[in-house]
């Protein structure tokens, strides 16, 4: 079963619960896992963002940032600071949100940041939501930002940063784990001002998790329910999934590109434990196994 909810974002509000919403990934960067710097270049960045809404995208998430294990996010990480810098990261993702806003107004946008800067002037500029992978942790200011921009906001889980996500130990218990450190940044987020019914959580697979412990964490979604927000779910093209159709082909992973079939098999999975919304890379077959991943849902109510 899935509770159904009422999303407000910065200028409307979204119903989740009745079907599954889809989030397409434009990853404006030239160092995305995913796709290899395919859209670093605003103009072909809109193009793909209007072709995802095309193929039925309900939210196009922008993002400028790529945070792949490994990566330095913080001037107060150890070591060097971030390699995207604020102004950097505006100049990558602001002509993309401009344009697929000035083509499409009316389309829901995304911007995929834990910088309070980048998050005000992108929802400024009509984005409606803030997707923030470090849960308001790593920007200081975002919790502010996010109750005074009064749009939807993503909470997501990361165990630390990606430059410590290769030496982090294992956890006994990932679901539960999962669960209490959400519960306390969605407090964190209602202290700061942030709406109640402006939030979802992500349980951030992939995103300081072990191989071993994204399938527990799978099976159990829908253990996060209980915390009394929507879910989305962000399982597609991530390693684990890699690792595990490699596996079966008796190679050690299969490349980001070649993970679709593994990817929508997670996505299902993750729909019927709960989730409202998925992230996911491949639009059109998410649609297309979302709908039927909703039909299940509604014959076992």
């Amino acid at each position: 079963m899935r509770a159904s909810y009422h999303w407000r974002l910065r200028s409307r509000a979204l119903e989740l619960g009745q079907r599954t919403l889809i989030m397409g990934v434009v990853n404006v960067t030239p160092d995305s896992f995913s796709d290899g710097g395919r859209f670093a270049e605003p103009t072909e960045a809109v193009a793909y963002a209007l072709q995802l809404l095309e193929d039925g995208a309900d939210i196009v998430d922008i993002g400028g940032e790529s945070t792949r294990p490994g990566t330095r996010v913080q001037p107060d990480d150890a070591g060097p600071k971030p390699v995207v810098s604020e102004a950097e990261e505006l100049r990558r993702v602001m002509p993309v949100i401009e344009g697929v806003r000035k083509a499409q107004p009316e389309a829901i946008v995304s911007i995929d940041t834990y910088k309070s800067g980048v998050a005000r002037r992108a929802v400024e500029a009509g984005a409606e939501i803030v997707n923030d992978v470090s849960a308001l942790a790593w920007d200081i200011a975002m919790a502010k930002a996010c109750a005074d921009l009064r749009c939807g906001v993503v909470l997501m889980h990361t165990r630390g940063r990606p430059s410590e996500w290769r030496g982090l130990a294992p956890e006994v218990d990932i679901a539960l784990r999962v669960a209490h450190d959400l519960a306390n940044r969605a407090q964190i987020a209602l202290d700061s001002g942030i709406a109640r019914e402006r939030i979802v959580l992500d349980p951030g697979f992939g995103f300081g998790k072990n191989f071993e412990e994204n399938y527990p964490l799978l099976a159990h979604l829908d253990r996060l329910q209980r915390l009394g927000f929507p879910l989305l779910s962000g399982t597609s093209r991530k390693s684990f999934i890699g690792r595990t159709v490699g596996k079966r082909l008796g190679e050690e992973t299969v490349l980001p590109v070649d993970r679709l079939n593994g990817s929508l098999a997670a996505m299902v999975a993750s729909i019927l434990h709960g989730a409202h919304i998925v992230r996911v890379h491949d639009v059109k077959p998410a649609v297309e196994a979302a709908a039927v991943a909703d039909e299940v849902l509604a014959a076992m109510s």
